[in-house]
């Protein structure tokens, strides 16, 4: 199995505010064992869900952090930290536990995603590694997933990802839409590493490069066996009579088939309907319309109930940057992840339940589980101590204890997506929707309402 490669620098990868919390910790002699929730507000796009994906480069991230000798130099340099407590972070490695959500599971807003529980110093210089982690691969996993519901309306219909050129982070944006779905991903190199099919079709400066199409088709047709030729160039109507000429020729006299045309451009519902059309009449039943073109769900959506006849899609910028649409409102570009703190224990033993009050971003303390109803009616947030709810089924898996990662915890990426189809599957129509009426029921336990309400009175006062 591919593992991605640790960051060069990874205990300067955090944001400033988090190696100065570990000096104010370090001075005050604070260093409790500390849990952590990264979860999520709100889902993205207008939807239900996400689709989580991610942890492999966050565990990743925290195997690998700790601080080099260039790195203290040059911690010293921007800030007057004490010596002493540079040299605590020489010896700094993650010592704690965590617990998540295995990637290609559906989680709803404000259920922790993952958990870590580890001596304060260690878990709040994770935090901001693990937010992008976490968050933009969730992102992409998710966008991709509604692309490939959008694209499907009544029949299985491919998506490739042809993000690179624009995608914010193209590694995981390949990964986490084959998670999500896409079948396939015009980046090689993460074709390479994660053993992706790769695809692509041609570039219109090919077909200029010709003094006329017909001679950029036939050289294309015969350079490969299966081929794909780009319509949109000049005049998709007169292309394709074009393409089906030299298709029929070069199938007869060097066997070579065309495998599909691209519209990247112009008016695909007529468009597509026309082609069609024309490479029926021509016996070439067989050879797919492929649609490209700034798409995402709403647009492949309005596409088919228009009647366009496309048989699969190549989706690069919005998916790439995990966009929303200005059209509807609706925000995207980020997941919005939060890790907040829930629970600690000082040197003492004594412990603390731990929250923000804040309106609507107020937290819940207390060390949680997850359950979920095996019909997908709801699921419960509960403490950690508590039984299990009847029939539901637990979410949250250990992944790593002691600082050890827990051998099963990565498994391939072919068994993610295959456990991500399957979850989607599984997940009501209602929920799986682009946009929902009602969000998925999330309830907390009565012991969970107990303890936000004894943390609130508690706060500032006495600990639990």
């Amino acid at each position: 199995m591919h593992r991605r490669a640790p960051y060069f620098h990874p205990g300067l990868m955090t944001d400033m505010y988090h190696p100065d919390s570990a000096y104010v910790s370090w001075r005050a002699g604070r260093n409790g064992l500390t849990t952590f929730d990264l979860y999520t507000r709100v889902a993205p796009f207008g939807g239900a869900y996400l689709l989580v994906a991610g942890l492999e480069a966050g565990l990743e991230f925290v195997q690998s952090f700790r601080y080099t000798e260039q790195d203290l130099k040059f911690l010293a340099h921007i800030r007057d930290y004490d010596t002493a407590f540079l040299d605590d972070l020489a010896e700094l490695r993650f010592t704690g536990e965590i617990v998540a959500l295995p990637e290609g599971s559906i989680a709803f807003p404000n259920e922790p995603l993952l958990r870590v529980t580890a001596p304060f110093r260690e878990a709040i210089l994770l935090e901001a590694g693990l937010l992008q982690a976490m968050g933009l691969s969730t992102l992409i996993a998710t966008k991709a997933s509604r692309i490939v519901y959008a694209a499907s309306h009544g029949q299985k219909r491919r998506v490739s990802e042809f993000a690179f050129r624009r995608a914010q982070e193209p590694m995981t944006v390949a990964r986490a839409s084959y998670i999500g779905g896409c079948t396939s991903t015009s980046l090689l190199n993460a074709a390479y590493e994660y053993r992706l099919p790769a695809t692509g079709t041609v570039p219109h400066a090919l077909v200029e490069l010709f003094n006329t199409e017909q001679e950029a088709f036939e050289a294309i047709a015969e350079a490969y066996n299966r081929y794909t030729l780009l319509l949109d160039t000049y005049d998709q109507r007169a292309a394709i009579h074009t393409a089906i000429a030299v298709a029929l020729r070069y199938q007869e006299t060097l066997g070579h088939t065309l495998a599909a045309v691209r519209l990247d451009s112009g008016d695909l519902v007529a468009d597509s309907i026309y082609i069609r059309e024309q490479l029926d009449q021509a016996g070439l039943n067989n050879v797919r319309i492929l649609g490209s073109g700034d798409l995402d769900e709403w647009k492949i959506t309005a596409l088919l109930e228009a009647g366009a006849a496309i048989d699969s899609f190549g989706v690069g910028t919005t998916l790439g940057s995990g966009a929303g649409s200005v059209e509807r409102n609706i925000e995207g570009g980020s997941l919005g992840t939060v890790y907040k703190e829930a629970w600690y224990v000082d040197e003492s033993g004594t412990e603390y339940p731990k929250m923000k009050l804040a309106g609507a971003k107020s937290t819940w303390p207390g060390k949680k589980e997850i359950y979920r109803h095996p019909q997908w009616e709801d699921d419960i947030i509960q403490l950690a101590h508590e039984p299990r709810p009847d029939g539901y089924q637990h979410l949250l898996r250990p992944v790593m204890r002691n600082g050890v990662m827990i051998p099963g915890s990565l498994p391939p990426l072919s068994e993610i997506r295959e456990l991500a189809q399957e979850n989607l599957e599984l997940l009501p129509a209602k929920y799986r929707a682009l946009t929902v009426e009602q969000p998925y029921p999330v309830h907390f336990s009565d012991s969970l309402h107990a303890l936000r309400k004894q943390a609130t009175i508690l706060i500032g006062k006495e600990p639990l």
